[in-house]
């Protein structure tokens, strides 16, 4: 296994005086740092064989919170914040689509891309990305979530979809962009794992 990463890509953006790390409102001042998260598993070469399970993984929904570059901020049970001076490099579902790819591939199943000519998956997991926040509503001890409810759809089987939901938390040490994606970043791979655990045991 890889060690955990989290990318920041620094923009050529002067910043005078400091100011509140986070901020209402889903737009802002122009991001100091983009942040990624990364898959911690390794995908393997391997290929899809005649027979063998293969999957595609579709592309997560998103509640409206999280459609956008910033990095979003529970206060309270019914107020969203955003970090300032940080954002996504890409939006969270299409990040958590890759990591997930990853994961499985890493476990040996052949992920498929339906964008391209290629046979017809044997599975599909599909789902909603429904958390993936910080989580500041006890101040003293801060955390970040993430939540996805997935669907594993088999279109060549007479049986319905399996569903199950996925949670993972993690503390963070501070609202310091850098801190709160390692956090996040370990919370989903930590995901990405029982799913790809479930995902293989159902498929």
């Amino acid at each position: 296994m890889k060690p955990l990463r989290v990318i920041l890509v620094l923009l050529p953006v002067v910043v005078a005086g400091c100011g509140p790390l986070v901020q209402i409102g889903a737009k802002g001042p122009p991001a100091v740092s983009l942040l990624l998260v990364e898959a911690t598993a390794t995908p393997t070469g391997v290929q899809a064989k005649p027979g063998s399970p293969t999957i595609a993984v579709d592309l997560p929904l998103l509640p409206a919170m999280l459609q956008t570059l910033r990095v979003a901020v529970r206060i309270s049970d019914t107020e969203i914040q955003y970090l300032t001076a940080a954002g996504w490099a890409e939006t969270p579902n299409r990040q958590v689509q890759r990591l997930f790819s990853d994961t499985l591939a890493a476990r040996g199943l052949p992920v498929l891309d339906r964008s391209q000519v290629s046979p017809q998956p044997q599975a599909t997991l599909s789902g909603a990305l429904r958390d993936f926040t910080l989580d500041v509503r006890d101040p003293l001890q801060p955390i970040v979530r993430v939540r996805y409810d997935a669907q594993l759809s088999h279109p060549n089987q007479p049986r319905g979809p399996d569903l199950r939901r996925f949670e993972a938390s993690e503390p963070v040490a501070s609202q310091a962009p850098a801190d709160v994606a390692a956090a996040l970043s370990r919370a989903i791979n930590r995901l990405a794992g029982d799913l790809a655990d479930w995902t293989v045991a159902n498929i």
